[in-house]
């Protein structure tokens, strides 16, 4: 693996990490410029990500007319329609996979998503962590570099099945597993189907920004929905 590709793992970890120490400093900062701590978490989000960001483009530049798994992509028409494909593709994978999670006893809903869904109420700019710079990470680091090496060894199928896993452990709820893995499945099919990064990084673009969405506005309507399922389940399961 290139030298860059590791600076870029270590830089991604370290900000993953940097919240040890950077949100007990702004909070002190804050304290002290008697800022409104609650804007803390989401203020640190925002900047941490922003860094690694722009540190790791700065890394790529060499690689930012090259579209990922080898010097010749496909066209842009081609690209394009899977970009939108993927879109309904990973939603699908998403909830194909939420279903079967609850056949086999796993509690709905996602601690990951409620926590963040919280931040953009208190501070509705964080969305740009959650739907914009945070998949644009994730693809760079889970799909172009751990996916985009393991399958220069392996076939398909192993590589997006290793580098999945460690996509879904990433996000620390192993209850949801299968999910995160699906997706991640998702994505690398769109890497290896167009060999453009950029398609994957708009399909996970699109899918967070449309739960948010769907999340914010229809907030209400998604908890009892997932209220009546539980009783549903837990009738079903008394006659068993």
């Amino acid at each position: 693996m290139k030298r860059e590709y590791w600076i870029i793992l270590i830089v991604y970890i370290a900000m993953q990490l940097s919240s040890l120490l950077g949100i007990p400093g702004m909070m002190f900062l804050f304290g002290y410029l008697e800022i409104n701590q609650g804007l803390v978490v989401p203020y640190w989000l925002i900047f941490s990500f922003t860094i690694a960001l722009i540190i790791i483009l700065f890394l790529l530049r060499s690689e930012m007319k090259k579209p990922g798994l080898n010097t010749r992509g496909s066209s842009f028409s081609y690209a394009a329609t899977w970009a939108i494909l993927g879109v309904f593709l990973a939603l699908f994978a998403q909830g194909l996979a939420a279903n079967i999670e609850r056949l086999i006893g796993v509690d709905m809903g996602s601690e990951n998503t409620q926590q963040i869904m919280k931040i953009i109420e208190s501070f509705p700019l964080a969305i740009l962590v959650s739907s914009v710079i945070g998949p644009i990470l994730e693809e760079i680091v889970f799909r172009k570099i751990i996916f985009g090496s393991l399958h220069k060894r392996l076939n398909f199928f192993f590589s997006a099945l290793i580098s999945s896993v460690i996509f879904a452990l990433a996000h620390m709820e192993p209850q949801h597993i299968l999910l995160y893995s699906a997706m991640g499945f998702t994505f690398a099919f769109l890497y290896v189907k167009t060999k453009h990064i950029l398609v994957p990084i708009f399909a996970h673009v699109a899918m967070n920004t449309f739960v948010v969405v769907i999340q914010s506005v229809y907030k209400d309507e998604i908890e009892k929905l997932m209220r009546d399922a539980e009783r549903i389940q837990n009738f079903i399961g008394g006659f068993l």
